[in-house]
């Protein structure tokens, strides 16, 4: 049977059941709950500086108003984090490299931001259409380009995600296909490529952490815009 190296990215079924729900519920297991002890380890001492650290990071630019999202960014970080990281392992399935699921990740929260901003600031949010100082004869035409590249911003949230993620997935299947296919004639050819393998993986760990940041960061762009 003949493989495409597009299989990887379709969804695994057992008893006809997609297993897609399987692979976004798991990685939340993963993460710590809360307890009630004075006293943490180690590691949920670690986890709770690091999201205190992110979350300070990530609000610094925003008003206070869009304080409220903190806990909503945080979890979307989370999420895409451990999903990304998780699909580099072998025999594993990455969510995140479909195109469904992180348009539906990037429609509601970008809407979220734009109605947040018609609701509070309806006179500065219709502003950003129009640039101060602009031509008469140029309004139109500014308002119309303005207005599609604020629609535009949640497709460019869900292909960037996707693009990336499934570009170096297949980067990564072409690599390891020609080191074992390489392996029995040419020995020191497939040793090579098996280093660009390796060095290739670790790119790919950051970038999928990337990913989830710039998602993240985005998000919170638009939402400064509307607070």
């Amino acid at each position: 049977m003949t493989l495409s190296f597009f299989d990887q990215f379709a969804i695994p079924h057992a008893l006809g059941i997609p297993l897609i729900l399987i692979a976004i519920i798991m990685p939340t297991l993963l993460i710590l709950n809360p307890s009630n002890r004075l006293v943490h380890n180690r590691l949920s001492t670690l986890q709770l500086w690091l999201s205190k650290t992110f979350t300070k990071q990530l609000m610094l630019p925003i008003n206070l108003g869009g304080h409220k999202w903190a806990s909503t960014l945080l979890a979307l970080t989370l999420l895409l984090l451990s999903l990304n990281l998780l699909g580099l392992l072998p025999y594993t399935f990455t969510p995140t490299t479909q195109l469904s699921m992180n348009m539906a990740l990037a429609v509601p929260m970008w809407l979220s931001t734009v109605l947040i901003g018609m609701r509070n600031q309806p006179t500065v949010s219709l502003g950003h259409l129009l640039p101060e100082g602009t031509p008469t004869l140029l309004i139109p035409i500014l308002i119309i380009i303005e207005t599609i590249s604020l629609f535009i911003r949640p497709l460019a949230l869900g292909v960037r995600l996707t693009a990336n993620l499934t570009a170096g997935h297949l980067l990564i299947q072409l690599i390891s296909t020609a080191v074992f296919v390489l392996t029995p004639s040419m020995t020191l050819t497939a040793s090579m490529a098996f280093i660009v393998l390796l060095l290739l993986t670790g790119l790919e760990v950051a970038v999928a952490m990337i990913q989830a940041y710039v998602f993240v960061l985005l998000l919170s762009l638009y939402l400064q815009e509307n607070v």
